[in-house]
């Protein structure tokens, strides 16, 4: 859809078609967190240089609505779990890469601004059924 609000499940499917090491366990983990943290959040933190865009893409295609990502996942650890189907492709997914952003940014000193904008616009497309 856009480049913010639901991307799509493409950049984890390029991931899928070089050497990938199952990391699904952590869809399961999340997937037990849904409505059950205060205040409806969940966070994971990873040090540095150890998968957290890989995650990050990963976790987009299995949540993004706008996508179908069944035979993504099909054979991996969270096609096995009980919680697979409930919440696959269910939700608006915002996916918000700050470097890229911040490297794109025209104007550094509104960058909150501009990416408030850009986001503004994608919530108002509509949403079209998959």
């Amino acid at each position: 859809m856009g480049e913010y609000l639901n991307p799509g499940n493409d950049a984890f499917a390029s991931i899928r078609k070089g050497i990938y090491v199952d990391k699904t366990d952590l869809i399961d983990y999340i997937n037990s967190t849904i409505n059950t943290t205060p205040g409806r959040f969940t966070s994971f933190s990873r040090p540095r240089r150890f998968g957290k865009s890989f995650a990050e893409k990963m976790l987009c295609a299995y949540y993004d609505r706008s996508c179908d990502s069944h035979a993504l996942f099909e054979g991996l650890k969270i096609s096995k779990k009980e919680s697979f189907e409930t919440y696959l492709n269910k939700f608006d997914v915002l996916y918000l890469d700050l470097i890229r952003f911040i490297s794109n940014c025209t104007d550094r000193k509104n960058v909150v601004k501009d990416l408030q904008a850009r986001e503004i616009r994608e919530l108002d497309e509509p949403v079209l059924p998959i």
